[in-house]
């Protein structure tokens, strides 16, 4: 078993508990030795894993987002630098400027062959229109979305009209040249793209919205795909 496998899968062993695990258990469980699991949970505390606990009492994963370094082949590093270029390039300030970070982390994980390699550009993005700049910062459009909060807009129409709305905010999407948040709107009882651009106020309320977003997101794609075979029919 790899080293990168092996602590995936103590990970995945913490983070199917959520009382604190002894490291005997862990060992039995990983098929490894009680001093390879002390010195795994070091190693991934030392990279960021938010672990508790000690040797004899236990040990327990906090909720949050952590990735452990893992080797890549061209392939993926390929898609990977694509695709954080695009970022770079097209998202906001704060989205461009984790996406400078994480190209950062990349180079610094590769053989000096593989970053010359990456720093050669052996993949690019091509240009794409500029998209008309945001009133209301997008982080704030993307706070939204993560916590389920309802969000109250202004937003103006093609024809400069202006309308008071109050959105349940489910996705950013990125189509060349625009920014469109993917909302259900309370006014229009349905879902509705709106243009970031023309959303010129956004307030983040402390309410979150009814429905769960995951369910949101999948009956507006179902939405989509139905609205796609009538197209086609």
């Amino acid at each position: 078993m790899s080293r990168a496998v092996r602590l995936l899968n103590l990970l995945q062993a913490l983070r199917r508990r959520r009382r604190p695990v002894t490291a005997d258990e862990l060992s039995a469980e990983l098929a490894v030795s009680v001093r390879t699991v002390y010195r795994d949970i070091a190693t991934l505390v030392g990279e960021g894993a938010a672990i508790q606990g000690e040797a004899g009492v236990g040990y327990v994963m906090q909720p949050g987002l952590f990735l452990p370094p893992l080797g890549f082949d061209r392939d993926e590093v390929d898609a990977l630098v694509l695709g954080l270029s695009w970022v770079q390039g097209r998202a906001d300030p704060v989205l461009a400027r984790a996406a400078d970070n994480a190209m950062a982390k990349i180079h610094a994980m590769l053989p000096p062959e593989g970053r010359d390699e990456v720093e050669g550009g052996g993949v690019l993005v091509g240009p794409s229109p500029e998209p008309p700049p945001a009133v209301v910062p997008l982080e704030r459009l993307r706070d939204a979305i993560r916590r389920q909060r309802k969000l109250a807009i202004v937003y103006r129409d093609a024809a400069g009209a202006q309308s008071a709305r109050v959105v349940w905010p489910i996705a950013l999407a990125y189509p060349e040249g625009v920014r469109l948040l993917v909302a259900w709107c309370e006014t229009r009882t349905g879902f509705r793209n709106f243009r970031v651009d023309r959303i010129v106020e956004g307030a983040v309320a402390e309410e979150r919205y009814p429905r769960n977003r995951r369910a949101l997101l999948k009956d507006w794609r179902a939405q989509l795909e139905a609205q796609e075979a009538a197209a086609a029919s």
